[in-house]
């Protein structure tokens, strides 16, 4: 069995949920209050908190405190893990599938004598 990255586990997880990645959108604008994220979902705010833990346990985005403010920032390159599992990913299935591709054409041409 392969062996399994956590931080890949925590990433494909903070990403399943659509609350979570609409939240990662709007952080894309630029940083934002959990109070500014909130407004959206129509969640409630310990509901919010949960979201945001998730999130930045997977290192997705930062949070940080300014007196009663908490804001959030997104962190892009913490999905460079990703990306780089998904491009071997790719780069496995389409070598499998040129293969299939060659092992179909060389028996239709068998067939074709």
């Amino acid at each position: 069995m392969a062996k399994h990255e956590p931080d890949l586990s925590l990433l494909f997880h903070a990403l399943s949920d659509p609350t979570r990645r609409a939240m990662l959108e709007r952080l894309a604008q630029g940083p934002a209050a959990v109070t500014e994220l909130a407004g959206p979902s129509g969640l409630r705010l310990p509901t919010i908190l949960r979201h945001l833990a998730v999130l930045e346990a997977a290192g997705l985005i930062a949070t940080a405190k300014d007196g009663r403010v908490r804001s959030c920032a997104l962190r892009p390159e913490a999905l460079v893990p990703m990306q780089d599992w998904l491009q071997a990913q790719r780069a496995l299935w389409e070598a499998r599938l040129d293969r299939l591709e060659d092992y179909v054409t060389r028996l239709m041409k068998e067939r074709e004598r």
